[in-house]
């Protein structure tokens, strides 16, 4: 599920060009504060995807809400 849920994220994401340096900026609306900016777009995309993941994992670390991307909902359960 968590991989599908990332994956879905990243179909969400949203690249440009910036035109200062002609770097490439890359996020994901939906996911408030997973960003990246690389020297090219493929740089960008690894970069993002290595961001999401972490932004995931610290979500669920400190027990925060995810987003629903694509009816996909990830939920933490207290496990006693």
């Amino acid at each position: 599920m968590l991989l599908e849920y990332v994956q879905a994220a990243l179909r969400h994401a949203k690249y440009e060009i910036l035109p200062d340096d002609g770097s490439y900026y890359g996020e994901i609306s939906e996911c408030n504060g997973v960003y990246a900016n690389a020297n090219t777009l493929e740089d960008c995309r690894e970069e993002l995807r290595e961001v999401l993941e972490d932004w995931v994992l610290f979500r669920v670390h400190k027990n925060l809400p995810l987003p629903l991307i694509d009816e996909i909902e990830l939920l933490i359960k207290e496990v006693a």
